[in-house]
């Protein structure tokens, strides 16, 4: 089960997260960049989708269409985890500083 970034609370999911939505441990905002799957920072908008819009706070509710909830929970296939980490690597080696 997903679990909130902040503090841990297991959120259950029904349909899909909506902009109001906060986690009942905490009250955070659930439908934000730091909660979604894409969010990298680092990106270009610290996102891993190319057509995303600048979110200014990572933390606060927003209308992203991209959103999709992470939670602190890794995706369910272990090979594209492992694939977008080693991406990930490749793209820092050549990363200009």
């Amino acid at each position: 089960m997903p679990t909130c970034v902040h503090c841990g609370h297991q959120i259950e999911i029904l349909d899909r997260v909506m902009r109001r939505d906060e986690c009942p441990g905490c009250g955070a905002d659930l439908h934000t960049c730091v909660q979604c799957r894409f969010y990298k920072p680092g990106r270009r908008n610290d996102c891993a989708e190319p057509v995303s819009e600048l979110v200014a706070d990572k933390e606060k509710a927003n209308y992203c269409e991209w959103f999709e909830f992470a939670g602190g929970e890794k995706s369910a296939s272990g090979e594209a985890n492992e694939a977008e980490k080693a991406r990930d690597a490749l793209e820092a080696l050549f990363k200009k500083s």
